[in-house]
């Protein structure tokens, strides 16, 4: 037990003492970089998507005919 507790002293130490927090202004910004990030990978997939779908359903359209 008394390994659990020097754990968590330990933790809650660094936490309190050697953690670096981020400012308001830099986790704004981080925010806005994986909002960007998010949307030009959801566009990249979409577009992925599209193309994928158009080559099968051209792949299909070949076969039903014969």
């Amino acid at each position: 037990m008394n390994k659990v507790k020097e754990y968590l002293k330990l933790s809650y130490d660094e936490l309190m003492n050697k953690v670096t927090w981020p400012t308001w202004d830099e986790l704004q910004e981080s925010t806005v970089i994986v909002m960007v990030a998010s949307l030009v990978i959801a566009g990249i997939i979409y577009v992925m998507d599209i193309i994928g779908g158009g080559g099968l359903g051209f792949f299909y359209q070949i076969f039903k005919n014969n």
